[in-house]
């Protein structure tokens, strides 16, 4: 159906495009705070991965991975209508009647390209140390076409099955944070474990890096949730004030479990519990209220912090707690609007406003199925490119850091 040219509102199309920028900058933002996490001799070795999910994501983008997200075909995969970006002239399929988009179908694209570039840039945590480029740079290719374009479509194009279903994912919970999330601990299982993990020295290189990353993270972060309303509006305006609030309430919420667990509180852990917030407020910034944001950010700091213990007792080598964070965080982010959402904001109403526990059942069933279906998928890439190449660094290289090793850099003379 072609667009409506006369309907595009110049106030939120200038909104998206500002968005779109603000969601770039968190992935330099994650490539900071990831690389701030890792051994000296890794951290460049960390930034080209987040640096190169944005160069071939984008490719892909235009080439076919939009139009396998956000076209029309059936409700589990889009097709290749708009591959090229073609037919920018039609509306983006299911946006109709109250639902009509405001903005060119071109700043849709870009705007969700963001999200398409974040989202596999945040499994670059779960292998973090070990994962030779070539095989890296492979993976993220298969994964971007067969886990992220199909999942997209799915929870955030209105023709997607989960989408008509009726769960809710505002800016991604689902399809971002618990899909990276589960592919983190997928790769990291068929990588395998650092050499000397979990009883070597492997303590953050540069803390400021990793503030410096976190508050790049929730800077970007404003477009990524307000940018999800579509809109310059009132919505907008309610995902903003969620987003920062959420976050503030886990930060506190992680440094309040460290304090009393480990008798102090801990920069590392700010900075974490930062982005556990901003994780499970995702999706949930459009549909619950501000009072609601205090609890899902509060719930997730707390829980989150609770659960980076766990992988030891696993033996899964999720080096940068991605599973923690992302998987955890947007997980439970996206079940606590069976509680607290609220059709004063957007969306429907949950338990705690009279709305029973439908929707609550509806969040687990997109949960499970995007959780279940990224990991096994995830599997079965890493599993098939292990079959003809080596994945992982040698024992020498490992020694020597991803840095010279791969790139032949230093990110430090000393």
């Amino acid at each position: 159906m072609p667009f409506n040219i006369g309907a595009i509102d110049s106030g939120d199309t200038a909104w998206l495009l500002a968005s779109s920028a603000l969601v770039l900058v968190m992935t330099p933002g994650l490539a900071f705070f990831y690389g701030g996490m890792v051994r000296v001799e890794n951290v460049l070795g960390m930034l080209m991965q987040n640096f190169f999910c944005m160069g071939i994501v984008s490719l892909l983008w235009v080439t076919c991975t939009y139009s396998i997200a956000f076209g029309g075909q059936n409700e589990f995969f889009g097709g290749l209508h708009f591959a090229g970006l073609q037919h920018m002239n039609e509306q983006v399929p299911g946006y109709s009647g109250a639902a009509a988009q405001t903005i060119p179908p071109i700043v849709f694209a870009a705007f969700q390209l963001m999200f398409a570039i974040i989202t596999p840039a945040l499994i670059t945590g779960g292998p973090a140390d070990r994962f030779r480029f070539g095989p890296f740079a492979t993976f993220i290719i298969l994964w971007s076409v067969l886990v992220y374009a199909p999942v997209a479509h799915w929870v955030f194009s209105p023709t997607g099955w989960l989408f008509k279903h009726g769960a809710e994912d505002f800016a991604g919970g689902t399809v971002v944070h618990a899909n990276a999330g589960a592919a983190a601990l997928a790769i990291a299982i068929v990588v395998g474990k650092r050499r000397g993990w979990p009883d070597g020295n492997f303590r953050p290189h540069n803390v400021p890096f990793v503030l410096l990353g976190a508050g790049l993270l929730w800077f970007g972060w404003f477009g990524f949730n307000a940018g999800s309303a579509l809109k310059a509006n009132e919505l907008a305006g309610f995902a903003f004030m969620n987003t920062n609030t959420a976050t503030a309430c886990a930060l506190l919420g992680w440094i309040l479990l460290e304090k009393i667990r480990d008798k102090r509180a801990t920069t590392l852990g700010a900075a974490s519990g930062a982005v556990a917030g901003l994780v499970a407020i995702t999706p949930a910034a459009g549909f619950v209220t501000p009072v609601g944001s205090i609890f899902i950010g509060f719930i997730a700091g707390i829980v989150c912090a609770s659960v980076t213990g766990i992988k030891g007792k696993i033996g899964i080598d999720d080096a940068l707690d991605v599973g923690a964070v992302h998987l955890v965080g947007g997980s439970l982010g996206a079940l606590l609007i069976g509680f607290w959402g609220s059709s004063d904001t957007g969306g429907a109403d949950g338990l705690f406003y009279g709305g029973g526990l439908t929707l609550l059942g509806k969040q687990a069933e997109a949960v499970a199925a995007v959780v279940t279906y990224s990991f096994v998928v995830t599997l079965v890439i890493g599993t098939v490119i292990r079959m003809f190449v080596r994945m992982r660094l040698s024992v020498d290289e490992e020694k020597d850091g991803m840095d010279i090793a791969l790139h032949g850099e230093r990110a430090y003379d000393f």
